[in-house]
């Protein structure tokens, strides 16, 4: 009931944020300790959330890369961009996470450039109200939420260990996830069934997802911190804001439930302020393995913390990732 009330009020909490704050406030506030020539990679920038945090972390300097399945949306973010931020670097590179290939691709392309790596935003997120397949024939939602970036962040981690042991700056990994992760229930997350549902809900697959991207969260700072790499992976829950996901969910509430509801939910500009402040703030040096809300430390639910479902998880979804590759998972 307090976290509530306090979202309601906007009031800040320990870190000196809140549900109102801004992309923008946050990072200002901070803004001259922000180590120069960082690269981060953001999925989902082309719109929403993304294309807010990738805007703001290029106006600080960072030089942006953006995995994106429409180039040409991409293009019209980097123009966006570099209006307000001329010296913004941008990179375009073409993804669609919910290819297992296709990520592969992307990340060898990426790393044939010679970039060093600091921070990585998973941040796309999709909700599908129909059962849909992706092409490697998993539930397309499970496939680009969960799959997609567990590969991805697979495939980048050594590079960020290797540009941290070189520059001296952490690296940080952010998941995007969401507080209905809570809704899901244990004897509901079987892995083999979020693959291939018998029963499909929309709601249900979309909650899953986020819950998963918790656990890859937990199971990868606790390998992280048994090698001392200098990187942390974090998980943030941005508030409910006005995306598409919320429109696509608009079929399973009413009209008058949704214009009621619309009035507390964020802006892009505030939904983006939890991720640049994992992202960015030297607050956060050394905290790993946590869940933030409204740029605060925040409680996940049990099953989110549950050290051998996260260990489960991992070990089930390289096993099904490396077999759909076509390779041994080493």
């Amino acid at each position: 009931m307090k976290e509530t009330l306090r979202y309601l009020a906007g009031l800040a909490g320990p870190s000196g944020y809140g549900s109102n704050s801004t992309a923008e406030q946050v990072t200002e506030d901070f803004s001259c300790m922000v180590p120069p020539h960082l690269t981060a990679i953001i999925t989902g920038a082309t719109s929403g959330i993304g294309a807010e945090t990738a805007r703001v972390l290029a106006k600080k300097g960072v030089r942006i890369v953006i995995p994106a399945r429409d180039l040409r949306r991409a293009a019209e973010l980097k123009e966006e961009i570099q209006k307000e931020s001329p010296q913004a670097e941008i990179v375009l590179l073409e993804v669609d996470l919910s290819s297992l290939t296709s990520v592969k691709r992307f990340c060898t392309e990426f790393l044939s450039l010679g970039l060093s790596l600091n921070i990585l935003i998973n941040n796309a997120g999709i909700f599908s109200q129909n059962l849909e397949f992706s092409e490697d024939k998993i539930e397309m939602t499970y496939a680009t939420n969960y799959l997609g970036h567990f590969l991805l962040t697979e495939m980048l981690l050594e590079k960020m260990v290797e540009t941290a042991a070189k520059t001296g700056i952490q690296g940080r990994i952010i998941n995007v996830t969401s507080v209905i992760h809570s809704w899901v229930k244990r004897d509901s997350f079987r892995f083999n069934q979020m693959l291939n549902p018998k029963n499909y809900n929309g709601t249900r697959a979309y909650a899953q997802s986020k819950l998963a991207n918790i656990l890859h969260v937990k199971e990868m700072a606790r390998q992280c911190q048994a090698r001392n790499a200098r990187v942390t992976i974090n998980a943030v829950h941005p508030g409910i804001v006005k995306t598409g996901i919320i429109r696509a969910h608009k079929g399973f509430i009413t009209d008058s439930i949704y214009f009621f509801a619309s009035k507390f939910l964020k802006s892009s500009s505030q939904g983006a302020s939890t991720t640049c402040y994992v992202a960015l703030s030297p607050q956060l040096e050394g905290v790993t393995g946590k869940y933030f809300a409204d740029c605060n430390e925040s409680s996940c639910s049990s099953l989110a913390n549950d050290e051998s479902e996260a260990q489960k998880l991992f070990k089930q979804t390289r096993a099904v990732i490396y077999k759909r590759l076509g390779q041994p998972a080493v």
